[in-house]
């Protein structure tokens, strides 16, 4: 299990960067291909991301988690729309989204720490 959510995006981030310069022209249409499907057109980036998220949990990717409770935290995801689309995942998922959606919260938690700036004193 991942222990450090934001930690993990950036050692994926690097991983992916090696792949991008082996595999230039896959990852070039892959990236084209998310870029089309996070287009908001009848559904927004947010609704667009907790869809990746639940399907992240559902198929047990902790690397799709990690990017995309990220990625969801970032268009504006409150914990409320997480915590349901994480119950989604597990009425879709079964028992082993029921883990998975733990790895989530988690996620979601450390990344809206990292976010939120130290308070003064």
């Amino acid at each position: 299990m991942i222990d450090n959510w934001p930690e993990t995006t950036k050692v994926l981030s690097s991983k992916l960067k090696n792949l991008r310069g082996g595999a230039p022209d896959v990852m070039k249409a892959f990236a084209s291909m998310a870029q089309s499907a996070l287009a908001p057109k009848a559904l927004d980036v947010k609704t667009k991301e907790l869809i990746a998220l639940a399907i992240g949990v559902a198929v047990r990717c902790d690397d799709c988690i990690a990017f995309h409770v990220k990625a969801a935290l970032q268009a504006g995801a409150t914990r409320d729309e997480i915590t349901e689309t994480l119950g989604m995942a597990i009425y879709m998922g079964a028992g082993p989204s029921a883990m998975y959606a733990s790895h989530a919260l988690d996620a979601f938690t450390q990344f809206s720490e990292a976010s939120t700036p130290a308070a003064a004193g």
